[in-house]
């Protein structure tokens, strides 16, 4: 997972509950954040509430990397950051992407699109929708 806030955050903790091998590639302050307090989900229905009703809160604790440290291709990248982000995202993200690996943007609009596909290859990226 490419990004780990609220749409990255959410679907690679939920991702990481069912037992599935997910690795978080973040920034250095926001791993340092991550390994101190782990990832929040607070969760405001459709489950218990907390005490006195408030929200649920479920902290995952999860595997996370920093651009620094990738150093081999992944299955599958799943890009997750903010539009305005993208190039770093890019550029961090690039060792993670091999002959056999698969890109699925979760990004408003389809500019990324074009973006990705000429860093990466058009036969990598995947469209999606969340």
């Amino acid at each position: 997972m490419v990004g780990a806030g609220a749409t990255g955050g959410y679907i690679g903790a939920r991702l990481a509950q069912a037992g599935r091998d997910v690795t978080f590639l973040v920034r250095e302050g926001r791993a340092q954040t991550l390994r101190q307090r782990g990832l929040r989900l607070v969760l405001d229905g459709g489950g218990p509430a907390g005490p006195e009703g408030a929200p649920k809160v479920e902290t995952v604790v999860p595997a996370l990397m920093t651009a620094a440290e990738l150093r081999e291709p992944f299955d599958v990248v799943v890009l997750t950051v903010k539009a305005t982000a993208l190039q770093a995202a890019i550029a961090d993200m690039a060792p993670a992407v091999g002959p056999d690996t698969v890109v699925i943007p979760f990004l408003n609009g389809m500019a990324h699109m074009d973006a990705l596909a000429t860093a990466f290859g058009a036969g990598k990226v995947l469209g999606s929708t969340v």
